[in-house]
């Protein structure tokens, strides 16, 4: 997760790991001397460190890069490991950041608006080093683990680049980290976290909108509380990362799911533009579209017309299907549609379990699959 892939974890150094970890920090520095507060202020910092953080990198990590290091390891097992090591790079980041905190970055934060545009006080770029640090592990990290679920993603699509963002620095994970600090760090100081993630301090520093509001909640905690800043900071930069980490697999796990069905749908297909329109009819059956189905059929398509070589305009155009169309098409194919009643129960089935009207669908479906 620097500028090549961590692996210096493979086997437990602590000192490896602390010359990884102040190598970054020393890039990190000198990627900070180049912001100015208007960037920080504007949250522009980190359009800036995530341009900085994948241009290179996603030159160099690929599925090959993974299979040679780890040949004949599953998926799984990599992606843990590899959460497991940026885990340990964030705590030991976070206990020397932390060091460097004082109650004058919290001051300086808050008037960070009379800042030169020009000029990043020295106390906010302390933070902004922990800040940075923890943000592209994370943004890394989350490609990592995508690259490893041979989930495609094209970082220069717009789509793409903001769904790797969402997963890295989900909402929702910021949310259960709020909740999971509490309970990870002694009794003693709850009450003080509490007291730190709703008050004046982290309305002081909304100059950073950008960052996820988890992310910014940390760091204030980390600053806010002394005495036990070190050890909270190694807790919470271990924790959250860990979470981040999670959640990614989590998601590019689910991803690979259903780009695994696609895959095994069309290899299998004796109908590949009948599958389609079945496929959609089942999708549609409800009226909502769930995230696993927009994915299970953006790849139907593409793999039917990689493998098939089919590509069909009038489905693509289509706005309303109607039963009746997909009907006739099933009627004027000959032979055996089993084919097509494995499609329709698969997917269904792809976000969990068959409701009634995809029930229906299936079942005249197979009635009409009987009569051919």
């Amino acid at each position: 997760m620097t500028k090549a892939p961590i692996d210096a974890a493979d086997v437990r150094d602590d000192d490896a790991d602390r010359k990884v970890v102040d190598d970054e920090r020393a890039e990190l520095r000198e990627f900070i001397k180049g912001l100015s507060a208007d960037d920080i202020k504007s949250g522009n910092w980190f359009t800036k460190l995530s341009a900085q953080a994948m241009s290179s990198y996603t030159e160099k990590v690929d599925g090959q890069y993974f299979q040679e290091r780890y040949k004949g390891v599953p998926a799984d097992a990599i992606v843990d490991q590899r959460i497991k090591m940026a885990a340990r790079y964030a705590a030991l980041e976070g206990g020397l950041s932390a060091g460097a905190y004082s109650a004058a970055v919290v001051a300086t934060i808050g008037s960070l608006g009379g800042a030169a545009t020009a000029t990043v006080p020295a106390a906010v770029a302390t933070l902004m080093v922990d800040v940075a640090f923890i943000s592209r592990l994370q943004l890394r990290l989350a490609y990592d683990i995508a690259v490893l679920y041979r989930v495609p993603l094209d970082l220069s699509d717009p789509d793409d680049m903001w769904k790797l963002i969402r997963v890295a620095f989900t909402i929702k994970s910021g949310e259960v980290v709020r909740e999971g600090v509490v309970k990870a760090v002694p009794v003693i100081v709850r009450p003080v976290i509490k007291r730190f993630y709703s008050g004046a301090v982290l309305t002081a520093a909304k100059g950073l909108p950008v960052v996820g509001k988890y992310l910014l909640q940390r760091n204030i905690i980390k600053i806010g509380i002394p005495v036990v800043g070190v050890p909270l900071a190694v807790v919470l930069n271990r924790y959250t990362t860990l979470l981040a980490g999670r959640h990614a697999q989590a998601v590019f796990r689910n991803d690979a799911r259903v780009i695994e069905l696609a895959e095994n749908l069309s290899k299998r297909s004796r109908h590949p533009q009948l599958m389609l329109w079945v496929a959609w009819l089942v999708i549609r059956a409800n009226r909502k579209i769930a995230d696993d189905e927009t994915l299970l059929m953006r790849h139907l398509v593409r793999l039917v017309r990689e493998q098939h070589q089919v590509i069909d305009e009038q489905l693509a155009h289509l706005v309303d299907i109607d039963p009746a169309e997909v009907w006739r098409r099933l009627d004027a194919e000959p032979g055996d549609l089993s084919d097509i009643l494995d499609v329709a129960d698969q997917v269904a089935a792809v976000d969990g379990a068959v409701n009634r009207r995809e029930k229906a669908i299936i079942s005249e479906l197979r009635d009409r699959c009987r009569r051919v």
